[in-house]
């Protein structure tokens, strides 16, 4: 049942060329999961659902890479520092509830205002991605829930481009992240192949749907309910 749950939640973030780990990060919440476990299972299945979005979205040409590699260099050794960090299951569990607040209410926003798109400048660079790639090693993300809002706010690209620049920072973040915790891996539960084949399929679907068809703006509230309630479950676990 649970990866049938990442099949879906798979799905709905590689539509806007997620990795889905706050979503992961939410189910393995309601479900119980060993907080020793969560940032490892949530940074793989993170990488394999970033891939496929990467592959899709490049061949779909969204794909800027002038947007995308000063904050993929940037946030890269952040991220790795970030995921180095041990912390308590009720430092993480806080972080982590932290960022699902901020994904649920990014969710119940309105999707972008529109005006012309210009380059970001070096100084948000650097910020936003020491800042991104540090909170996504930290907690077990890959840092697009950050990175995409900003990139829309700030209208430094369009919706697609955005999901397609955001596809291989998570990829290049997650990969730093679980470098930077490797022995972190041994925490892995033990059905972690079947979630693998789950997210795998769901990237599949979600990104070829996004890359190709419309976002499904309705289904936002109701994804950014189950990350609330995730929230509230690791706070008052």
């Amino acid at each position: 049942m649970i990866a049938g749950v990442f099949l879906v939640v798979a799905a709905l973030y590689a539509t806007v060329g997620h990795g889905g780990a706050s979503g992961y990060l939410a189910v393995m919440a309601l479900a119980g999961f060993d907080p020793a476990a969560m940032k490892p299972t949530a940074l793989v299945l993170n990488v394999v659902v970033s891939l496929i979005g990467t592959v899709v979205f490049v061949r779909a040409g969204h794909f800027a890479w002038r947007l995308f590699w000063p904050f993929a260099l940037v946030a890269a050794p952040f991220a790795y520092w970030g995921g180095g960090w041990h912390l308590s299951a009720d430092v993480f569990r806080g972080l982590v509830a932290a960022a699902l607040v901020f994904a649920a209410g990014r969710l119940f926003l309105p999707a972008t205002l529109r005006s012309e798109v210009r380059p970001p400048p070096v100084w948000a660079i650097v910020v936003a991605g020491a800042a991104i790639g540090f909170v996504s090693g930290l907690i077990g993300v890959g840092g697009g829930i950050f990175l995409t809002p900003l990139i829309l706010f700030c209208r430094w690209a369009e919706p697609k481009p955005a999901a397609a620049v955001s596809a291989p920072f998570i990829l290049v973040n997650s990969l730093a992240g679980l470098l930077g915790a490797a022995e972190s891996l041994d925490q892995l539960p033990a059905s972690w192949p079947w979630l693998a084949v789950a997210a795998t399929a769901g990237g599949l679907l979600g990104s070829r749907w996004g890359s190709r068809v419309a976002r499904p703006a309705q289904l936002r509230p109701a994804l950014a309910l189950v990350l609330l309630v995730a929230a509230v479950k690791l706070v008052v676990a």
